[in-house]
């Protein structure tokens, strides 16, 4: 059966390059080999390693426990079970037959399949919109949504619906889905959401007819003769259930879906609501590599796990499954691409390889009891060490069957869509003028005293400072004005800034930047005439930008002081979307880095003044002039606001771009272009050499760049007027790149080439990330060590929650 396959020069050209890339780019272990899988040979299969890898989470209170199933060509060959399966209220030993919440899991075993089915009937198909099956879903600027987007999370739709309102029901879940407002432009950019989903279930019911907990027990489970998996399980299953956590109301959740917005639903959403054993989903599984598929066709199967979201994308995203993207841990890194897989928030995964014809399935209840555990990285960690038990191997016949999928490139017109919007962003200031200034308290009769903290980078939307606004308005008096790193005028490269007074309206400017932390901090003295603090500097949303530590020094300042702090929002240049990079290591809060966030943490100035008040126990007196009109996918150009240099050395977007990763290495002995046209866009040294750095670099294919050999000599900072070979530096996707793994490789390849040169230790000193700094001295690949802060930046993105407001 062919399933919407066009036949083309383009694609087939490119299906051919992907057939290359899946041979020449083989991971390291997977040889292909013209013989038969490496499981077949005398030497009987060794797990030991799993066993003692599973022990050790369990020990060290990663999961409760585990039950692990491996299938490879045809059988079971590991099942076994780990650990408890209940903690709380009750201790209960874990058995192989224990059921799981599947959690996100749902998406791939029951609505994922049952929208391919509809697909092979002809009653859907990937290109049409969402709104000509369900119309009302056309609402708020989703009319051009389509059917491949959702399943590939390429909507631009949020990742979830609104939680902090009450609300019940599936009527009411499916009003917000349809008046769900997307958050990026449709096809270009890979947003996880469960909106998309969701969506899918209710198409779903509404082609069937069918509830969607029906029609997947009657066309999927019922047919693979998957008993034991469900929506909603009844009451006699319960004891062989393992709890999640305690809902809000203290119950411990065992046999009610652990997803809030599922559990509102009524247990049964196409996002989240099954409930499954590990043996039910190796008959899944193993239906899907079977040569005789029951309940799709080879082809449906081969079109929902190869590469379906627009072509240019970074992350690989079948329809439904995951690929190659951040959410691919489970994948490991020695199995290849042409492997899919999902996992689940409850800590289950689920990962086929039709290549070496393996599946590895982990199913864990790592929430339980209090959330504090996580299984990310014992998934990859599994995933290797199958590859290793089984001894497996790439056959070139199944390489080259799986690159030459149809349809690889059906969604090539993706890269003709607009990729960023025309906003028009109102800052925290622009808000405040329109407000009258009432977030101040303005008094005529008795002015507020105003102490400015700011510098050049503060001004509103006609362009005036934001000094002068406030020295102008009614029942306000700027009183004094604080000074930052670079000065008021933001120019200085020095720490030898001293005070002085404003010539247009006459305040005193207190510096609070120098060699010391007492210098970095307002007096009493310079603050005893003032009565409310006003912060009001543009960010660049790095946590090593030293604006971030001052905005925290005037927090516990206003607090000593005994006085209000106003913070006026403004635009985080860099978006609110990603987070990127390691997280600041306790105990090394300092200048460079106030709080403990990741290098990029995607918040905005607003947003962090209210992490740091409350994470750090601040107690301020805090307000946040919110701005308006900006949204977190935005990065500044797309905000309408004009540009101003927030120092001497970021001098456009694009610096601003590669300054989380260029900037967090430059503590080493390296220039990054200070003292030239373009910083931040250059790295070199006198001991480089230009071509050979600049090839290394390339075949690393780090994402969103490309690297050119050149000679510079800059005339300040490191090797001032002294020639150095290096790599200019070419910004091809900023969507796809992560700047801190980019200058990761920089320094991994720096110390791989010129070891008795490069200063490899000296980064730490703004990365501020001992274990970042000891695999990247033990020799480890860059990109398993950006793994190692996959856990952490996604606590800190769930910490962060509570903080937004956007």
């Amino acid at each position: 059966m062919r399933i919407d396959a066009k036949s083309d020069g383009i694609r087939r050209a490119m299906v051919c390059l992907l057939a290359f890339a899946l041979v020449a780019c083989r991971p390291p272990g997977l040889a292909a080999q013209a013989a038969a899988s490496g499981a077949d040979a005398a030497v009987a299969n060794d797990f030991g390693a799993i066993d003692a890898m599973i022990q050790a989470a369990v020990a060290k209170g990663n999961t409760p426990g585990a039950v692990v199933i491996v299938g490879h060509n045809g059988k079971v060959v590991y099942r076994k079970a780990f650990g408890s399966r209940s903690l709380e209220p009750t201790r209960e030993a874990m058995t192989p037959d224990t059921i799981f919440d599947l959690a996100s899991l749902t998406k791939c075993i029951a609505t994922t399949t049952a929208v391919m089915q509809l697909l092979e009937e002809g009653k859907v198909r990937l290109n049409d919109p969402v709104a000509a099956y369900l119309p009302e879903f056309a609402a708020n600027d989703k009319s051009q949504i389509t059917v491949r987007e959702l399943l590939t999370h390429f909507s631009g739709l949020p990742p979830d619906l609104d939680l902090k309102e009450q609300w019940k029901g599936k009527a009411t879940a499916f009003n917000m889905a349809m008046q769900a407002r997307p958050m990026y432009q449709p096809g270009t950019r890979f947003l996880y959401s469960d909106i998309n989903f969701e969506v899918l279930g209710f198409l779903i019911e509404k082609i069937s007819g069918m509830p969607l907990n029906e029609y997947a027990s009657a066309h999927v489970f019922g047919p693979l003769g998957m008993r034991e998996t469900t929506f909603l399980p009844p009451a006699n299953w319960i004891p062989r259930i393992a709890p999640t956590q305690y809902d809000e109301n203290g119950k411990m959740l065992r046999g009610v879906v652990h997803d809030p917005t599922a559990r509102r639903m009524g247990g049964v959403a196409g996002h989240a609501g099954l409930f499954s054993t590990a043996d039910d989903l190796a008959k899944f599984a193993q239906n899907l590599l079977s040569g005789n598929p029951a309940v799709l066709s080879r082809e449906a199967i081969e079109k929902m796990s190869t590469p379906q979201q627009p072509a240019t994308a970074a992350s690989l995203r079948g329809l439904g499954w995951d690929i190659d993207s951040p959410f691919s841990s489970n994948r490991g890194e020695l199995l290849p691409v042409g492997s899919f897989g999902h996992t689940g928030f409850t800590g289950t995964s689920l990962w086929i390889d039709p290549v070496t014809d393996t599946y590895i399935i982990l199913l864990t209840n790592s929430v339980h009891p209090d959330g504090k555990g996580s299984v990310i990285s014992l998934r990859a960690r599994l995933a290797n060490a199958v590859v290793k038990a089984l001894n497996l191997t790439v056959t070139e016949d199944r390489v080259m069957r799986l690159a030459c999928i149809t349809g690889y490139n059906e969604s090539m017109m993706a890269r003709r869509r607009v990729t960023e919007r025309e906003g028009d962003v109102k800052a925290g200031i622009d808000v405040l003028e329109a407000d009258g200034f009432r977030e101040l308290n303005a008094n005529p009769m008795h002015p507020v005293r105003i102490g400015l903290v700011t510098n050049q980078t503060a001004l509103d939307a006609k362009g005036k400072r934001t000094a002068d606004v406030l020295a102008h308005a009614p029942g306000l008096k700027l009183a004094a004005i604080f000074s930052p790193e670079h000065g008021i005028e933001g120019n200085l490269d020095t720490t030898s800034i001293g005070n002085s007074r404003d010539a247009t309206t006459g305040a005193p400017i207190y510096s609070v930047y120098g060699g010391s932390n007492a210098k970095r901090r307002p007096t009493a003295e310079e603050l005893a005439g003032v009565d409310t603090i006003v912060y009001d500097i543009q960010d660049m949303g790095v946590r090593f930008y030293t604006y971030e530590s001052t905005l925290g020094y005037f927090l516990e300042a206003a607090v000593k002081a005994g006085k209000a702090i106003v913070v006026l929002d403004r635009p985080n240049p860099l978006g609110g979307a990603y987070v990127q990079g390691p997280v600041l290591d306790t105990g090394r809060e300092s200048f460079v880095g106030y709080w403990r966030t990741p290098v990029r943490h995607g918040m905005t100035v607003g947003e962090l003044a209210r992490m740091f008040d409350s994470e750090r126990a601040i107690g301020a007196k805090l307000t946040v002039v919110r701005m308006e009109g900006w949204q977190r996918g935005d990065w500044f150009d797309s905000t309408g606001r004009v540009w101003v240099s927030p120092s001497p050395n970021l001098r456009d977007l694009t610096e601003a771009e590669l300054y989380p990763g260029i900037g967090m290495i430059e503590g080493a002995n390296i220039s990054v272009g200070r003292g030239t046209d373009t910083p931040f866009e250059l790295v070199g040294a006198p001991w480089i050499h230009a071509a050979e750095l600049a090839a290394y670099l390339n075949a690393r294919a780090v994402d969103g760049v490309r690297f050119v050999p050149v000679n510079f000599t800059p005339t300040a900072s490191t090797y001032a007027n002294q020639n150095c070979g290096g790599v200019s530096i070419v910004v091809t996707n900023r969507e796809a790149l992560d700047a801190p793994e980019l200058g990761l490789e920089i320094a991994a390849a720096l110390e791989h080439l010129y070891p008795n040169d490069f200063k490899v230790t000296a980064i730490d000193g703004l990365m501020r990330n001992k274990a970042t700094l000891d695999a990247l001295v033990a020799g480890e690949d860059p990109r398993r060590i950006v793994e190692d802060w996959q856990d952490a930046d996604r606590d800190f993105e769930t910490a962060r929650a509570r903080f937004l407001l956007y």
